[in-house]
């Protein structure tokens, strides 16, 4: 009886000596996702499955809106979430645009100014032409950017020096030209960048391989290269990497869940544990099957150690590339 009783005691103490965040945390009022690009691009349909599996799986309340906050990079919607700070009701998903735009000086909002939650996946980055373009391979690219870089055009989302943006610079350098004279244009969405390519206003489209895939599929858009190691399987075992050309370029883009400045553990928890969910569902194994992306779900710790590590590496590359202002 008397170690019943101290066992009992003992609880209770420790449970009046544990913290506040220790206790479970639960939305309590409407969901807010911010997609910090226009409607339609890579974000916005990887934030519309997310939500479509955790609604099935009763994860997260039926009710959440996505809201769209696109302009200067990423700058307006984690400028839009940080007005909730430590508020778990509102999160964003972000892809590698955010740290780039950081390093670059496009942004002030830094990856301590924000919460990471979990990176989803990592994606390698494609180049793209229309199937009657006199662009017929990698090389063609290469030649185009030798001769003069600033004959080819090419479209881009998210902002300069990001993971497309770095993909071009790289080939313009291997080609040995300057990358500050690339002529690049830069939309809010990937679906806007991925429009100028079909509508023949520029002449390639540089975006993540699984934005690209539906188009060339379609006979829409045909790939030239991509910006991974070694050859992919599927629906790119046919396309060649940059390295295969003689350009060293391997970019990839990474898409994670984010939440305002000081979200605290709780919080954090709670949508570590959700995510960590859907990444396990048949829908999203399917869609990492068809998309061919990496699967690399890291959760907030984690993320936040990669994010470390990715800016000391983005910076060294950009400002080589002459990419950092």
């Amino acid at each position: 009886m008397k170690v019943q009783v101290s066992i009992a005691w003992l609880a209770v103490v420790l449970a009046a000596c544990a913290p506040a965040w220790a206790a479970d945390w639960k939305p309590v009022k409407r969901i807010e996702v911010i997609v910090p690009n226009a409607p339609g691009g890579g974000n916005d349909r990887l934030v519309r499955l997310v939500l479509k599996i955790a609604q099935e799986q009763r994860l997260i309340d039926p009710v959440v809106n996505v809201v769209h906050k696109p302009g200067a990079g990423v700058v307006m919607g984690l400028t839009y979430l940080n007005q909730f700070a430590g508020d778990g009701h509102h999160i964003a998903i972000v892809s590698s645009t955010f740290l780039g735009d950081y390093v670059s000086g496009r942004s002030t909002i830094s990856p301590t100014d924000i919460t990471p939650v979990a990176q989803l996946f990592t994606e390698y980055v494609a180049f793209a032409v229309k199937p009657d373009s006199t662009i017929k391979s990698g090389r063609d690219v290469m030649a185009r950017l030798k001769a003069d870089v600033a004959s080819l055009s090419a479209s881009i989302s998210g902002g300069p020096g990001n993971h497309n943006h770095l993909a071009l610079s790289m080939v313009a350098r291997a080609a040995g030209s300057d990358p500050k004279k690339l002529k690049v244009v830069v939309f809010s969405s990937g679906a806007d960048a991925i429009t100028a390519a079909l509508g023949g206003h520029v002449d390639m489209l540089v975006a993540p391989a699984a934005s690209v895939l539906p188009h060339v599929q379609a006979g829409r858009l045909r790939f030239v290269a991509l910006a991974a190691p070694k050859r992919l399987e599927g629906a790119f075992a046919s396309v060649p990497v940059w390295k295969e050309l003689g350009a060293d370029a391997v970019t990839s883009n990474w898409r994670a869940i984010v939440g305002p400045r000081g979200l605290p553990p709780p919080q954090i928890a709670y949508w570590e544990n959700v995510l960590a969910r859907v990444v396990e569902s048949d829908d999203w194994k399917k869609m990492l099957e068809r998309d061919l992306v990496t699967n690399e779900f890291l959760r907030s710790e984690r993320m936040r150690d990669e994010l470390k590590a990715d800016y000391g590496e983005l910076k060294a590359v950009m400002t080589e590339l002459g990419l950092v202002k």
